[in-house]
């Protein structure tokens, strides 16, 4: 299958003012030498903790990273002497640090923040403890860095279930999701999806900041989902677990007959379910989407309704090959 990327995209790296006005309001972050260093870039989405640059072991010191100064660095510095604590700061600061957050409670002496400022390194101060830092500049930080691509369909939340349509322009994508938002599902995007892949095997699909939850439908023109139908018809995003493809029937197509032969496609290297399906006029592809959501549902819950059918079918075949009828008796309807 071919889907229709309109581009894939990975972030290089970001600046250090773009991380702090990111997360300024949800980490608390406070500039505590202004905008200094502002302009330099981050380009490794990992975190580091200099306890051992600091003490003079700067061998495997990854200083391209944001650099946490939580409770353990602090205390080291902390027990040595200014003049001390002066050197082991300039012995990280010959290196080309992004930026540095300070944790908790903990503070910088005066003598330390200058020298930050004179070599160009931002520092901030966070109420945060550390673990919890780490947790949340983390994660911002790898969907920085995630691979991510634009792709030209339409994403729903169908019972729970993040469901792709995909298939050439003037196919009935939009139609059929609008038909589906009618019937309340929830829409993520229409025409321009945005995924990303986060962690290891999950996909998070959204819409961009123009489109939103505007829907063009040919023959009326544009249309604001949330407007028309409440804000309960909308999501903001979705995890990306079911790719649709709709194409015009063909006799000659090969399509699956039981469910026991699904392929799987491959989307910034995570394996989806992808179901061809074929439409043609009369066709409700609406309840067909719907059963695609709940099927999925059964089998993630360990019900696979193929594999239950051809275990059926093999212990009939095995009971007629005993000389039984399919139907052993059949009752009385009195109706």
């Amino acid at each position: 299958m071919d889907l229709q990327q309109i581009k894939e995209t990975r972030k290089n790296s970001i600046t250090v003012g773009y991380l702090f006005d990111s997360n300024k309001e949800r980490l608390r972050l406070k500039a505590l030498n202004g905008e200094t260093g502002f302009g330099k870039e981050i380009r490794d989405k990992n975190i580091h903790r200099p306890g051992l640059a600091l003490a003079g072991y700067v061998e495997l010191f990854t200083f391209n990273r944001v650099q946490i100064f939580g409770n353990t660095e602090m205390r080291y510095l902390r027990h040595l002497t200014l003049q001390e604590r002066i050197k082991s700061f300039e012995t990280i600061l010959q290196f080309e640090i992004p930026c540095m957050i300070v944790t908790g409670e903990n503070t910088l002496d005066p003598e330390l923040l200058t020298i930050a400022s004179e070599r160009g390194v931002a520092v901030f101060q966070s109420p945060f403890e550390t673990t919890k830092l780490v947790y949340f500049l983390g994660d911002f930080l790898d969907d920085q860095f995630a691979p991510q691509t634009v792709l030209h369909g339409s994403f729903l939340d169908v019972y729970g279930i993040g469901v792709l349509m995909t298939g050439r322009s003037g196919i009935g994508k939009s139609e059929i999701a609008l038909d589906l938002v009618e019937r309340g599902h929830r829409l993520v995007a229409d025409d321009v999806v945005m995924v990303i892949r986060k962690g290891e095997g999950i996909l998070m699909g959204a819409g961009s900041d123009v489109v939103k939850h505007f829907m063009e439908i040919r023959g009326l023109g544009l249309i604001d989902v949330r407007a028309v139908f409440g804000v309960r018809a909308i999501r903001f995003q979705k995890r990306v677990e079911v790719i649709v493809e709709l194409e015009e029937w063909r006799q000659e197509g090969e399509y699956t007959r039981t469910g026991l032969d699904h392929d799987n496609i491959s989307l910034l290297g995570v394996s989806i379910p992808h179901i061809k399906l074929p439409i043609f006029p009369g066709k409700n592809i609406t309840v067909i989407v719907e059963v695609i959501a709940l099927d999925y549902l059964l089998k993630h819950y360990g019900y696979d309704a193929a594999k239950a059918f051809a275990k059926r079918l093999d212990a009939a075949i095995s009971e007629k090959n005993k000389g039984r009828r399919a139907i052993d008796y059949f009752e009385h309807d009195f109706e």
